[in-house]
């Protein structure tokens, strides 16, 4: 298992590795550890080795540990992402980025121990996933469940915290999270993250329109306008042969 410490502080990156390494979660573990100090030096390295855990700092310098939570979405695999530092306020916005823990500084090994099993837990339900494939999707809702064949769904987003799935003529709206429907996509290309709210299947794309900060922004086959993320654009470039 690969493992990797983003943190700008050298005492900091030492003292979550001694806790990780002697950490009776991974007991049944082959673990390697990485660190970086940057968003740079970590995405060079996820280039280099695929990392299932990773440890991430909120400030790190001149940068922010959710600008690098971000970039791992677009990952063709999601680590389990656990935020370790040395704010409290942040927290919501980081299970928003669907992180599997937050942890604070100064580390104990209890609160490294239990964000692992988290981690591993995490990790485990994505292998169930990625192994269990069916070409359908039970969506619940608030009264009922729905079934849908996943093939035919035309985009997703996300609302004060609601999930809309769309797909032709209709629209079911689910308290379950992105993070949730990447997962259960994951067996389908055509289907890519565009927006940190916005989910999009690449074949029910109508058009591509110029939009703000040198972005742009889609028309769906159901007419449904979604912006593109900054980060999310050279992706989609690539996909679309832009």
């Amino acid at each position: 298992m690969q493992i990797l410490i983003v943190d700008d502080e050298p005492l900091a990156r030492s003292e979550l590795q001694y806790l990780i390494e002697r950490s009776s979660a991974l007991a049944n573990q082959h673990v390697q550890l990485e660190q970086s100090a940057s968003i740079k030096q970590a995405l060079e390295l996820l280039l280099q080795k695929k990392s299932e855990i990773i440890f991430l700092d909120i400030s790190l310098n001149e940068e922010c540990g959710f600008e690098l939570a971000h970039q791992l979405q677009q990952l063709a695999y999601t680590p389990a992402i656990i935020f370790a530092t040395a704010y409290d306020q942040y927290a919501l916005e980081a299970f928003n980025v669907d992180a599997v823990d937050y942890i604070l500084k100064p580390f104990e090994q209890a609160r490294v121990d239990q964000a692992l099993l988290k981690a591993l837990a995490f990790l485990k339900l994505q292998l169930v996933a990625t192994t269990t494939h069916s070409d359908l999707l039970s969506i619940e809702l608030s009264d009922r469940s729905v079934v849908v064949k996943k093939q035919t769904i035309i985009a997703a987003t996300v609302n004060n915290g609601n999930l809309t799935i769309a797909v032709p003529q209709k629209s079911y709206q689910t308290k379950k999270t992105l993070h949730w429907l990447k997962q259960q996509l994951i067996n389908y290309p055509q289907f890519m993250q565009v927006h940190r709210s916005a989910l999009i299947n690449l074949e029910e794309i109508v058009e591509v329109q110029p939009w703000f900060n040198q972005t742009v922004l889609l028309i769906m086959s159901n007419h449904l306008k979604i912006p593109v993320g900054r980060s999310y654009q050279a992706q989609l470039n690539q996909r679309l042969g832009l």
